[in-house]
């Protein structure tokens, strides 16, 4: 089964991906990442790429039309706890950290193939993931909502999608062994919740994974048909986004 999702990956455009196993320094680098890779991608890069990185410290990633009153709790908020940032795709807003493991897919866009609109990316990235970590558990892996995976109606991870003309990123957060009950404390209850949530707090709602991140990391790396290394990266471009955008206020706290 592991070969044929793997064929059935690449040959959706008839060529192999790029791995980048990557975690910059800072929150803001790491966010800019994600979005530099997409630019360079949509400026000509013509590979298309898998990365992955791992948070070092705690901070809150806002969807890019989240509202900061709406999803943070105040008092933390107003204790600065926790960095407030923004990403460049939709989506709910999380708490990263020290237990979960980030992934980013930079894939090209055709107008007949499984990644034409919104919808059929979801299903067949979704498709592809479900599939690939179930073969290291033992319990079944759903999809629920628009793009949650679930084991036994609890969501392990959440993701979203940023299109371009050319390419589109999809990313998203696998939770390994994260501190659930931190979640709580930072993050309200969502503004938007997908039906199956029924109102669930952040804690009877979200579970880990326990699974080792490289374990995750190589399964998705066959799934993808992912085996050679990215040699060089857009570091201007991310540098230019931190300083221009993932560091200031009236990007991270603009609504």
């Amino acid at each position: 089964m592991a070969r044929l999702d793997t064929c059935r990956a690449a040959c959706y455009t008839g060529r192999v991906m790029q791995h980048l196993d990557l975690t910059l320094a800072t929150p803001q680098q790491n966010l800019a990442c994600d979005e530099a890779l997409l630019d360079w991608c949509e400026a000509g890069h013509d590979q298309e790429i898998l990365r992955f990185w791992e948070p070092m410290q705690y901070f809150v990633v806002l969807g890019y039309t989240n509202k900061l009153g709406s999803e943070v709790n105040d008092q933390a908020h107003a204790a600065n706890r926790f960095p407030v940032l923004r990403r460049c795709s939709g989506g709910g807003t999380v708490l990263q950290g020290p237990g979960c493991l980030n992934y980013s897919l930079l894939l090209k866009i055709s107008d007949d193939g499984p990644l034409r609109g919104i919808t059929e990316t979801n299903n067949f990235i979704m498709e592809r993931h479900a599939q690939a970590l179930s073969s290291l558990l033992s319990t079944a892996i759903s999809r629920q909502g628009h793009t949650d995976l679930t084991l036994g109606g609890l969501k392990f991870s959440g993701n979203a999608q940023r299109r371009r003309r050319r390419f589109l990123l999809f990313h998203g957060t696998f939770l390994l062994d994260f501190d659930l009950p931190l979640i709580s404390e930072i993050l309200t209850q969502p503004s938007k919740q997908p039906e199956y949530r029924h109102n669930r707090s952040h804690r009877e709602f979200l579970t880990n994974l326990h699974l080792p991140a490289d374990a995750v990391k190589e399964s998705l790396r066959q799934a993808w048909d992912a085996p050679a290394a990215l040699e060089e990266i857009p570091s201007d471009e991310i540098e230019r986004l931190v300083e221009q955008k993932y560091t200031r206020d009236e990007w991270n706290l603009k609504f």
